[in-house]
């Protein structure tokens, strides 16, 4: 089985939490999600990160601590999941390549969401951190 490092990024700002709204094609498809994706064999998870939001979203960020992380496995291949706080100095408007829409939520609202399943863990872990 193929193993592969998969990335996402929690930003909060103002106590709210910034998700985006997939595209409605591929596995997860119309769900929301904390940014991030696939790592590059040759990148850092930081460097992952970094790429990811300025592909997806136009945005520059700074990667804080690990705050999550978890495997599961998706069409034969096995994730390690590395969720990261990320901040933006400069939050301007956004260039949304893979999203449709995006949203900034309280801690509580991030349940009434219907997060990417590998996402439902990260938000779980948010929650028992409160």
């Amino acid at each position: 089985m193929q193993e592969r490092i998969t990335t996402a990024g929690v930003l909060i700002q103002n106590d709210r939490f910034f998700i985006a709204k997939r595209e409605d094609k591929g596995s997860i498809g119309g769900l929301w999600e904390f940014p991030g994706g696939k790592n590059r064999y040759t990148e850092s998870e930081q460097e992952t990160l970094k790429r990811e939001f300025a592909e997806e979203l136009g945005l520059a960020i700074e990667v804080g601590e690990l705050l999550h992380s978890h495997d599961f496995t998706n069409k034969e291949t096995l994730y390690h999941l590395k969720a990261y706080r990320v901040f933006a100095p400069e939050f301007a408007q956004l260039s949304l390549s893979v999203h449709t829409e995006y949203r900034w939520v309280s801690l509580q609202e991030l349940s009434a969401y219907a997060f990417a399943p590998s996402d439902q863990e990260i938000v779980k872990t948010l929650l028992r951190k409160e």
